[in-house]
């Protein structure tokens, strides 16, 4: 359990009315440890293990990656996405192509992504430069989504400023009509898969004393390589 130093007057000196003092808050992380004998031949498996045992544990939203961008200029931006692919050719999430995120993946090429497994106490942390999904993977997936997710797509202008709350179902209810006599939804042409190739795909494991487990595949010339960093 966190422990927590709790605070009587809620007022606190900074009004800030929190109910714990956030330098006192800290987990405990006394699981089993990772090494080197641990890891799987190449780093998808290993990543394809850790994600079943995060399904298995009952994580919610197992598959979800923080994904870090930045623009032309160098600013950074991070948001959580859901990972919908995963082979050797890297780990894959689909959006809109007009949205922040492709902008900036469409002027950098470079991206990391993040899962964030905390009740396993786990991080897999993934980086490497970007491509676009092909065509045929994107209908393939855009074919398993629920209807609502399709239209969402449809309706959605991505990452732009809009006039409230109805404006967005507003834009719902005029693309329902449009498609309101199609069964198979097709997918907008803004709309696609973006998959990271990874460089570097690295396993955290929380230790105690914060002396925590960090083993990487880092791609080199002659293949992939594996090496320890200390927390």
């Amino acid at each position: 359990m966190p422990e927590l130093d709790r605070v009587d007057d809620l007022s606190g000196d900074d009004g800030a009315g929190v109910a714990v003092r956030l330098p006192g808050m800290r987990v405990a992380y006394d699981g089993d440890g990772f090494d080197e004998n641990s890891l799987a031949a190449n780093w998808t498996e290993q990543l394809r293990g850790w994600l079943d045992q995060a399904v298995v544990a009952g994580v919610a939203e197992a598959n979800a990656m923080v994904l870090a961008t930045a623009d032309a200029n160098g600013l950074p931006s991070s948001r959580t996405v859901l990972c919908k692919g995963l082979d050797e050719r890297g780990v894959v999430f689909y959006t809109n192509y007009t949205s922040a995120k492709s902008h900036d993946l469409t002027a950098t090429r470079y991206a990391s992504a993040t899962f964030p497994w905390y009740p396993l106490h786990r991080q897999v942390h993934v980086r490497g430069e970007v491509e676009k999904v092909g065509s045929a993977e994107t209908a393939a997936y855009w074919a398993s989504r629920p209807r609502g997710s399709q239209l969402g797509a449809w309706a959605s202008p991505q990452s732009r400023v809009v006039d409230g709350r109805r404006a967005l179902d507003n834009a719902l209810h005029s693309i329902e009509r449009r498609f309101s006599d199609t069964d198979s939804v097709p997918s907008p042409p803004h709309w696609g898969g973006w998959r990271i190739r990874p460089d570097v795909v690295e396993f955290w494991q929380g230790r105690r004393d914060r002396l925590h487990d960090r083993l990487r595949y880092v791609r080199h010339e002659d293949g992939w390589r594996i090496e320890r960093v200390a927390p």
